[in-house]
């Protein structure tokens, strides 16, 4: 896998998915608003991204139709709709793979609005890398928020380093999806090019 992503492996030109992942970025950008006023900055930044990585390919191109794949905003977007601080390893579990998903469309995003590109092995490592930092920066912000504005947080420190654990292990399954579907995509394309070269 030493090709760089191809933006078509992630970016839908389609009606219906562009209307999808628009109505998705409209609910981002309001949860975002709402959980700004409610005091909840790490929300308020998880939501801002998502909305931001839902329209920036429609924004880069032009053209309302190219967004990224709304079943991959779907997945990006339940850590939005559930609390992060559930007890429960399999809840976190969850939570991390979307976070993973919304750290994979983040680097697919660097990838069509800046001059960076990664190979799908780096994207992966990248991927694992954000999804552990996003956990740190959710748990440095809720423990800012429970001391200088009354906000409630985890209790014990085997909650946080369950948190903790449960996102690595996300963060590791989601790459492994991601390493299949490059290999799958990569596989498809070696194909395609052998079928037009005959």
């Amino acid at each position: 896998m030493s090709q760089s992503l191809p933006e078509e492996w992630f970016i839908k030109d389609t009606r219906v998915n562009a209307m999808i992942a628009w109505v998705l970025a409209v609910v981002f950008v309001a949860i975002a608003v709402v959980s700004f006023l409610n005091i909840l900055f790490v929300e308020t930044a998880m939501a801002a991204i998502a909305a931001f990585v839902a329209i920036s390919p429609a924004i880069v191109y032009r053209s309302w139709t190219r967004t990224v794949p709304w079943p991959l905003l779907l997945v990006a977007s339940i850590p939005l709709f559930v609390a992060t601080a559930r007890p429960m390893f399999f809840d976190e579990i969850v939570t991390g793979i979307s976070v993973a998903t919304l750290a994979m469309l983040v680097v697919v995003t660097l990838e069509l609005t800046t001059a960076v590109r990664m190979t799908p092995q780096f994207a992966i490592i990248f991927t694992v890398i954000v999804t552990l930092a996003t956990a740190g920066f959710w748990a440095v912000g809720s423990a800012a928020s429970a001391t200088y504005l009354g906000t409630t947080f985890l209790k014990t420190n085997t909650e946080l380093m369950t948190i903790f654990t449960a996102t690595l292990i996300a963060g590791i399954i989601a790459g492994v999806l991601f390493w299949l579907y490059f290999q799958r995509r990569l596989a498809t394309n070696v194909e395609q090019l052998r079928e037009i070269g005959a």
